[in-house]
């Protein structure tokens, strides 16, 4: 008999914490303590939890201070503007949350939770092929990481809003494989990383050179006979150490070394009446009722 697939789950928590920062209003408890950021963020775990049933749950978030990317590109980021202490109060309390759930946080310094979801996400595809990767983020940096057992959960607007990507639709929206929207940050760059790209060139002509070329090595490969606009190829012509530096910072590594096992992550480990204590320590009375039971 073929053995039953089974899910992980890999959250993005610097990511949907931002989201659920901006889309829940304010609120604080009796000790005057904010917790919108992180009463969405366990809303929408609880949700993952009932909507998506997973077996397995890992939590990746990004440490403070400069990642590999900053070292290589100063200005990677620059542009991003800090949010207020209030928010980084609430990312102790997530921890808490995820300890109650025992849910394993991943970090790795140096690196951020994309590289650690990446690394992750790889591990299961090269270990477990009974496994089915779903990634749940805020953003679509991680629609690289589909492949035919990975998808990506993402919020399209607030917190409720939610579409999930697999092959098909990735190929859907971008007429790329997933692999190739590397590529494709790499010419049109990424205004919300601060990604220069090559300047000129747009997210359609980028698309258009992926499409005609398959991958940016092949495109400079063939670039001197290349039957592309005469202003184009000069644009990359000039901009090559540029476009092959803007495609290392997009790129999500996969091989980082991480203490992490796929049973550490399994579900069922946890204490039902842990996480009701730290709702009710948190005030989160109207999550009380979504507390799943423990698995068997």
């Amino acid at each position: 008999m073929p053995k039953k697939q089974e899910k992980l789950v890999i959250i993005d928590s610097n990511a949907l914490l931002h989201r659920a920062w901006h889309a829940v209003p304010p609120l604080e408890t009796k000790d005057g303590v904010l917790v919108n950021a992180v009463f969405g963020y366990t809303s929408l775990l609880l949700k993952i939890i009932q909507e998506l049933k997973p077996d397995y749950i890992a939590a990746a978030f990004d440490l403070a201070g400069k990642t590999f990317r900053h070292e290589k590109y100063a200005d990677y980021k620059a542009q991003r503007v800090k949010q207020a202490d209030e928010f980084y109060n609430q990312i102790p309390l997530a921890y808490q949350i995820l300890e109650a759930f025992d849910i394993p946080i991943i970090t790795k310094e140096g690196y951020e939770a994309d590289d650690v979801i990446g690394t992750i996400s790889q591990i299961a595809y090269d270990k477990y092929p009974s496994v089915q990767t779903i990634i749940v983020t805020g953003d679509l940096d991680a629609l690289q990481l589909v492949n035919e057992r990975a998808r990506v959960f993402t919020l399209k607007k607030g917190i409720n809003d939610t579409i999930i990507y697999d092959l098909e639709s990735v190929k859907g929206r971008y007429s790329l494989e997933p692999k190739q929207l590397i590529d494709l940050k790499a010419i049109c760059g990424d205004s919300s990383d601060n990604i220069k790209g090559v300047k000129g060139i747009g997210a359609k002509g980028a698309s258009d050179l992926i499409k005609q070329f398959g991958s940016l090595e092949k495109l400079y490969e063939k670039i001197d006979k290349a039957d592309i606009k005469e202003r184009t190829k000069q644009l990359l012509i000039d901009q090559k150490q540029q476009a092959f530096a803007s495609k290392e910072l997009v790129t999500i590594v996969r091989d980082l070394p991480l203490k992490w096992t796929m049973e550490s992550s399994r579900l069922s480990s946890f204490d039902p009446e842990k996480v009701y204590q730290i709702f009710q320590e948190l005030e989160f009375r109207s999550l009380l009722g979504r507390i799943p039971h423990q698995k068997s």
